[in-house]
Order: C-alpha cells, then sequence, then structure tokens
C-alpha cells in the first residue's frame, strides 16, 4: 500500500518541512495481509454498534466486509457516503472511545482495528488518485462558507455533490483547519489534509484563501451575492494566564504548529512544562518529549478524573515518560533577562462543581512552590469564536447557537463544527457531521425557497 501523497495545496509554495522520525506518522499502513486477516475478523453484526456509536454512521460492516472481498474502491464510497473526511477520521477520531469502544468483540476479545482499516480503503484513493465523486450540474444556487476547517470542507463537499455553487473563504493560506495547522504529525501528516481540501475542489468548490470575512469580503458582500451563509470558524486564540511573566510562555497551537511548519527551528527546552490537561496539551507534551527534552511535565490545576484529554491520550503520553503535576495552579513565571528559570505555583483543592459540572479549583493559602522549567507552554483551550458578536447572533456559553437545522438565529446564517459545540467533546467528526447534516438543511431551503 502507497503512503498518500500531496495532490495539490491552495496555494504554491508553503512551506512544510519534512517531519523528524520521532513526530512521523505513529502508526504504519496495514499491509494487504494485515487488512485481509483484520477485516475476516468481523463478525458483520445486523444492526452494528460500532455503526451506531460513529457520529457520521459510516456503514462499517459493509465498508470492512468490502476490503474483505478485495473490493477497496466499493469499501472508500461507503465510508465517503458517510464521511467526505474519511482519511483524517480514519486518523484522528478516537475510536477507543467510539466505534472500536463499542465492538462486540472488545468485551471478551480484541475490538476490530476499524480506524486502520478505514485509513487503509481511503489510502488506497487517494495514493491511486482516484475520485468517487464528480461536479453535479449547476443549480445556479450560491453558498458561501467562512472557514476551510472539517465542518467547511465537509458542508462545501456536500453541497457541491447537489450542484450548487460553493465559495469557500479561509483566512489562513492552506484549508484544512486544525488538521493542518494543529494536530500533531505523530497522528495526521499534513499531506492527507490537503489532500482532502484538493478532493473538494475538484468537486468544484472555490477556495479563496487569505480572506478575513468580515474585512474581505464583508458579510453585506457575502449576503448579496450568496444565498446562504455556513459559518465554521472554529474558536479562537489561546486565552492569557493573567499572570506576571506570561510574555514568556509558548502558544501551544503555535508550537504544534511549527513541529510540522520547521520542526529543525522549534526550541525546545530540557524541562518542559505544559500548562493544562487536554489534547492538545498532550500534544505539546509529546512534541517535547520526542523532541529532545529531557523532563517534560503537565501542570493541571484539578486531578486526573477531570482532564478532558481522552483516557487513551492520556494514556499514551504517560507511557512517553511525561509526568504529571495535579492540582496546581501557575501564579508567576520566573525568569532572568528573559530566560524561563521556572513556575511558581500555587497548590489547589477541588470544591462545589462550577458552570461546566466539574468540581471547582480553590488556591490553598501559603502553599506555593516553585517547578524548575526552561520553556512553558500553554494549552488552556481557545476563546469562544468572536463573530457571533460581530454579527449579534444568539450565544450559548458564548458558543453559535443554532436550531435543528444548523440555522443561527440570523435567517440564512448556518453554522457547525467548534463554534457550535456549547455542551461536551468537540472533534473533528462531530464537525464533518455538522457540515453534512448543515448542507442538506441549506439544500433543502435552497430548492423550497431559492
Amino acid at each position: 500500500m502507497n503512503e498518500v501523497s500531496l495532490e495539490g495545496s491552495l496555494t504554491d509554495p508553503v512551506s512544510f518541512s519534512p517531519a523528524p522520525a520521532g513526530l512521523r506518522e505513529l502508526l504504519p499502513p496495514l499491509t494487504k495481509h494485515e487488512a485481509l486477516t483484520e477485516s475476516a475478523r468481523c463478525l458483520m453484526c445486523f444492526d452494528a454498534p460500532c455503526t451506531h456509536a460513529c457520529p457520521t454512521h459510516i456503514d462499517i460492516p459493509r465498508f470492512i466486509k468490502k476490503i474483505s472481498s478485495g473490493n477497496l474502491l466499493g469499501s472508500a464510497r461507503t465510508i465517503l457516503d458517510a464521511n467526505l473526511l474519511g482519511a483524517t477520521c480514519a486518523r484522528v477520531c478516537p475510536v477507543q472511545e467510539l466505534c472500536e469502544g463499542a465492538c462486540v468483540l472488545g468485551a471478551e476479545h480484541k475490538p476490530i482495528a476499524i480506524g486502520r482499516l478505514q485509513r487503509y480503503a481511503m489510502d488506497y484513493l487517494y495514493s491511486n488518485r482516484i475520485d468517487i465523486f464528480h461536479p453535479a450540474p449547476s443549480t445556479g444556487k450560491k453558498v458561501a462558507i467562512v472557514g476551510a476547517g472539517p465542518a467547511g470542507l465537509s458542508c462545501a463537499g456536500e453541497l457541491a455533490k447537489f450542484g450548487h455553487s460553493v465559495t469557500l473563504f479561509e483566512r489562513r493560506e492552506l484549508g484544512g483547519g486544525l488538521s493542518t495547522y494543529g494536530i500533531i504529525v505523530l497522528r495526521e501528516p499534513v499531506e492527507v489534509a490537503l489532500a482532502e481540501v484538493a478532493m473538494v475542489k475538484r468537486l468544484g468548490v472555490r477556495v479563496e484563501t487569505g480572506k478575513e470575512v468580515g474585512i474581505d469580503p464583508s458579510f453585506e458582500e457575502l449576503r448579496k451575492k450568496f444565498q446562504a451563509v455556513f459559518l465554521s470558524v472554529g474558536l479562537g486564540n489561546t486565552p492569557p494566564l493573567g499572570i506576571p511573566g506570561e510574555e514568556y510562555v509558548l502558544d501551544g497551537l503555535q508550537y504544534i504548529e511549527q513541529s510540522k511548519r520547521a520542526p529543525s527551528e522549534l526550541r525546545v527546552g530540557q524541562n518542559v512544562i505544559v500548562i493544562g490537561a487536554g489534547n492538545t496539551a498532550i500534544d505539546c507534551a509529546t512534541i517535547a518529549r520526542r523532541l529532545g527534552a529531557e523532563r517534560v511535565t503537565m501542570l493541571y490545576r484539578r486531578t486526573e478524573h477531570e482532564m478532558t484529554a481522552y483516557p487513551h491520550e492520556y494514556d499514551f503520553v504517560k507511557r512517553e515518560g511525561v509526568s504529571f503535576w495535579f492540582l496546581a495552579q501557575p501564579i508567576r513565571v520566573l525568569n532572568e533577562k528573559g530566560v524561563v528559570q521556572g513556575l511558581e505555583c500555587v497548590r489547589m483543592s477541588l470544591g462545589d462543581p462550577d458552570k461546566s459540572g466539574r468540581p471547582s479549583p480553590r488556591s490553598i493559602p501559603g502553599s506555593t512552590l516553585v517547578l524548575p522549567a526552561d520553556q512553558i507552554v500553554k494549552a488552556i483551550g481557545q476563546h469562544k469564536p468572536s463573530l457571533a458578536s460581530l454579527l449579534s447572533l444568539e450565544t450559548e456559553n458564548g458558543f453559535i447557537h443554532v436550531n435543528h437545522d444548523f440555522e443561527t438565529s440570523s435567517p440564512g446564517i448556518f453554522a457547525g463544527g467548534d463554534c457550535i459545540r456549547s455542551r461536551g467533546s468537540a472533534s473533528t467528526v462531530m464537525a464533518v457531521q455538522d457540515g453534512k447534516l448543515a448542507a442538506r438543511s441549506i439544500h433543502q431551503r435552497l430548492v423550497n425557497h431559492g
């Protein structure tokens, strides 16, 4: 099986250096023999639990059955019918919590390697440059999509399959969102994300990069030119810690992006502290550890029971040799002439649940301690979408509020992805499903109301 090849980018040239050995894709592709052997283990359950557990409801037994019979093209079609970003999701989905976690073989045996089998079918498609879908006859209807992350790409591709004219506006120089810039190469190479962007373009979607919607073009221009608008803007920057010396703390998303763009230029300390306990924080700790840090410590103000990272990611990073300081909160970065020396923290205790439903951390007077460090990285979440206030959209806990059709409080403006995820955890596969369902709602609106 060939590796996925880069099938083009949105702007040329864009510099992404080859990943160093320690950050290359963690799992190798399955061989033909491995894929056939693994697919033969599937029980082909009726009303399969794995399909129900998949947010995009891929017919998993069907695509696995086609692999076992050697019909890789049919397998890939089954996947893409439900999930246009099947290659990305095969790699970054928390399958342990979703499809594989629901596998009936998991109780007493090893669950089917659904993610790796999905990757096998999708790699076949992209390495052979096969297009399953093609541009449909034009309906004459125009839709604007703001943001080329998973939700935006999914929505754009589905609308193009209906025959609508879609223009996708992306403020950065490449599409793909976090798949391109913010997911560690260990999990997904940049080439995979860009191959999917190229596939959506071949469906007839026009992608305009370097476009900050609200400035160029303005929202007034979008509303005049397009019959519908879909917002897939994700979330904003990492919020500040609000402590003295914060200017010497590195942003986690930028840390990951630098590890993808030019890893040889990324300075990694010998004693690194990562503030946060989500999946992004784990990626930052993994980068530091694999690029040479002698000691990496993750700092979190609650306990391991309140971590937002997936349990399997927590287990992974512990095996990488990363240590943890729980129930501690940073209060000051120690430095000498701009060189980080350590992080002053205060010990915490847990009180009553806060708005997130988790116990609220409270500082313990007189319990300060200093953790030595020569590099500090923060990965403490992201700001809520600013477009909501700019467009005067109704919000819920700071996220854009949508109805069951993914329409916002402003008629004709739809939204999906992380920017609407006011409850539960956000993920790539959920964003893809948002985009798919929103595309169906937009299509019905255009067909019924013009």
